[in-house]
């Protein structure tokens, strides 16, 4: 199984600037390949293969006087280009063949420098390395300082350099993780839990805990505005202007860490208790929409319900999805019996048919684990994990400090 493991990257003027230049190389190289593609589409003929574009536009255009430049930077950060450009068409045309799982995909479009979230990606054969003083060494760049928040447990097998919205650089590494050391990191449990996932709280589980819901957005909402606000009045194209954008990039970014910290943190508490976890399969993108919206994206179901799945695949253990039409909370997880469909604001019911008293949460948590707790019979818990593509990285516990390995 892979993973990513991110940790932040503080490059000085002269490396942000080398950065700054092979950004653009690398845009310059995928807009040219889509746009020679769309050129052949247009023209009826077939698509330039790989190979035809690596020489017509880097091997020749270096040796152009208008794209030059191209031979400053690594030439495995414009290799690398084109291979996003190519899976880009994959998974265009099967999105559009419907062999694409999840939403449908659109074509490529061009990248533009006014993008907010720039990207490059080193392979092995790029010859990067981690130093013995615990930089990152990349080639025509330079040896980046990392802030190391735990030691990279194998040799990672790529690097991807990215500058986020809030203007602040990342090193992210693929690691091949070891089906071994997770197995004995997190030994076999034979617990089943059941989670209700909701607003009031963030989580309710079938043995009566209640996990609180942060709401990270509604606390910083008061910041956010006089952020937001402050831009408004900032006049475009001034470098006021450019100053207020990333004070409020860098506002929601603080949201979003605390909320993705969070995620990470029960998520892993709840993979190493229990061997099965059962969970609603939530239709957020659906809920998004109503007047609850601004709540339920807060709350991030999606990014934890997620974490949650690869997590499992990763230490043996196995996550159950309850449909979303299965009538948890009309459900009487004593006697079985089904009472009917009751408002948001009925928190608590009386069972007519044996007289037992439910919270609402905790009830469709019960049923929740029930359900889980059947699957698992029936389908047999998953031993050791598949091959699962690289996860965003997990919360890490800080101080560590780094094992350098030459990649």
């Amino acid at each position: 199984m892979q993973l990513r493991y991110a940790f932040r990257l503080y490059p000085d003027t002269g490396q942000r600037m080398a950065l700054a230049m092979a950004f653009g190389c690398a845009r310059v190289v995928f807009n040219d390949a889509v746009r020679a593609r769309e050129d052949a589409r247009q023209a009826g003929e077939p698509f330039p293969s790989a190979g035809q574009l690596s020489k017509e536009l880097i091997t020749r255009a270096k040796q152009t006087q208008a794209r030059s430049w191209l031979g400053d930077v690594s030439a495995v950060v414009l290799q690398q280009s084109l291979r996003d450009v190519e899976a880009a068409y994959r998974n265009f045309f099967a999105s559009l063949k419907g062999a694409r799982k999840g939403a449908r995909v659109g074509a490529p479009r061009f990248k533009s420098r006014k993008d907010n979230r720039q990207s490059i990606r080193f392979t092995a054969n790029a010859r990067w390395s981690i130093t013995p003083a615990g930089r990152l060494h990349l080639p025509k760049i330079g040896e980046v300082k990392v802030k190391w928040s735990r030691s990279l447990p194998a040799t990672p097998t790529s690097v991807t350099v990215i500058k986020d919205a809030a203007g602040r650089y990342f090193a992210s590494f693929v690691i091949d993780t070891d089906p071994a050391a997770d197995a004995a990191r997190m030994p076999g449990s034979g617990q089943v839990v059941g989670i209700d996932l909701g607003l009031t709280h963030f989580a309710v589980l079938s043995d009566g805990r209640k996990i609180d819901s942060p709401r990270f957005l509604r606390r910083a909402e008061k910041k956010l505005k006089k952020a937001q606000r402050d831009l408004s009045r900032k006049q475009k194209g001034s470098k006021n202007r450019t100053k207020a954008r990333l004070k409020v990039a860098r506002a929601y970014a603080q949201v979003a860490d605390a909320r993705r910290e969070f995620h990470h943190q029960l998520s892993t508490r709840l993979i190493r208790e229990n061997q099965a976890i059962g969970v609603e399969d939530l239709a957020v993108k659906g809920l998004a929409r109503t007047r609850l919206a601004k709540s339920v994206l807060d709350a991030g179901w999606a990014q934890f319900v997620h974490m949650l799945e690869y997590k499992a695949v990763r230490y043996g253990r196995t996550l159950v999805k309850i449909g979303r039409f299965e009538p948890t909370s009309q459900v009487c997880s004593a006697c079985g019996v089904k009472d009917g469909p009751k408002p948001l604001h009925v928190r608590e019911w009386t069972c007519a048919a044996c007289g037992a008293v439910h919270d609402r949460d905790h009830n469709a948590a019960k049923n929740v684990k029930r359900a889980a707790g059947l699957a698992v019979t029936a389908c047999g818990a998953q031993v050791r994990p598949g091959s699962v593509p690289a996860q965003r990285d997990e919360t890490g516990s800080h101080g560590f400090s780094p094992q350098p390995r030459a990649a």
